[in-house]
């Protein structure tokens, strides 16, 4: 098995839009790098949070290449391209490795549910075997609760096994820190990333690669301050300070629907409302609930850095 090319603290962006809800790729490059200088080690772009799902084809691939164009470096990104139709995974995928990325995050075919692992094997098999690059490296995406579609280790067994220089990790969506433990202790060199802030430093403890988490765009410097302060000192009383700090936070900005809440803040923060605009079916916050929000956000007492 080839080693992970990521590992570290990466945020699932929220993606920013225009009046008009098309891409605002100024506004989202600007939030890229105030990310990167604050703490982040790569960029889950067009994720879950970032609202991949909402948006075309080509309208994903318009935001990962206006990306690269406006400054951030294709090789920090780890893009969502995971669709319900190969030949759209393939087409999503080949242009994320074509803008630099070293990894890509891809989500089963999510709309039949009740597949067998040989099903799901096909499916991301085909991609592979279209795709046919050696620099493909895909991180597969548990989210069973959104996808209905979970990634057993069965799965990943065969997956390694057959690809085990293109199949290198995942991220665990699940909130079960045993599924991603178990698959980071089962697997070894396999790159398994937590999808909740809190549990980023247990399965640190347990052999995990980091986080790629929707909080991380609020609490990019506290992640890094446990991934850093791990990395360099093991379990020390630093650690898991800022782990305290940083659950705390985590567990405030969860009290409202992702991206709304994370788009709130980084408006009031950077004093750009355009931050509030969002693709239904998801809705921005009432006035009420952004102000409740600001304010438990504040009572923890643990400022933003300065904004881009």
């Amino acid at each position: 098995m080839t080693h992970s090319p990521y590992k570290g603290v990466f945020a699932a962006v929220i993606t920013a839009m225009k009046a008009d809800l098309s891409p605002d790729l100024d506004l989202m490059a600007a939030h890229c790098k105030w990310l990167l200088a604050n703490g982040c080690d790569g960029l889950g772009v067009l994720g879950t949070t970032g609202e991949a799902n909402s948006f075309g084809l080509k309208e994903r691939i318009s935001v990962i290449e206006g990306l690269v164009e406006r400054g951030i470096p294709g090789d920090v990104m780890m893009p969502g391209t995971g669709c319900c139709a190969a030949i759209d995974t393939v087409n999503l995928t080949q242009a994320a490795i074509g803008a630099g990325a070293k990894g890509v995050l891809m989500l089963p075919p999510f709309f039949y549910k009740n597949n067998s692992d040989e099903g799901l094997f096909a499916a991301y098999s085909d991609v592979i075997q279209s795709i046919g690059d050696s620099r493909l490296k895909i991180y597969l995406y548990h989210f069973p609760q959104m996808s209905g579609v979970p990634i057993t280790y069965g799965l990943i067994e065969m997956l390694l096994k057959e690809y085990p220089e293109t199949v290198v990790g995942m991220k665990d969506s699940s909130g079960v820190l045993e599924n991603m433990a178990g698959a980071a202790e089962r697997f070894p060199g396999f790159a398994c990333f937590a999808g909740a802030d809190e549990l980023m430093l247990p399965l640190l403890r347990r052999g995990g690669a980091g986080c790629i988490t929707a909080a991380a765009n609020v609490t990019s410097s506290l992640n890094a301050a446990v991934y850093n302060a791990w990395v360099k000192d093991g379990d020390t009383a630093q650690v898991e300070t800022a782990h305290e700090e940083l659950t705390a936070l985590r567990k405030t900005v969860s009290e409202y629907p992702y991206p709304p809440g994370l788009k709130a803040l980084i408006a009031r923060h950077t004093g750009n409302d355009g931050w509030l605009n969002i693709r239904p079916p998801l809705m921005a916050l009432s006035d009420a609930h952004r102000n409740d929000l600001y304010n438990k956000f504040d009572a923890l007492g643990s400022p933003m850095p300065v904004a881009a």
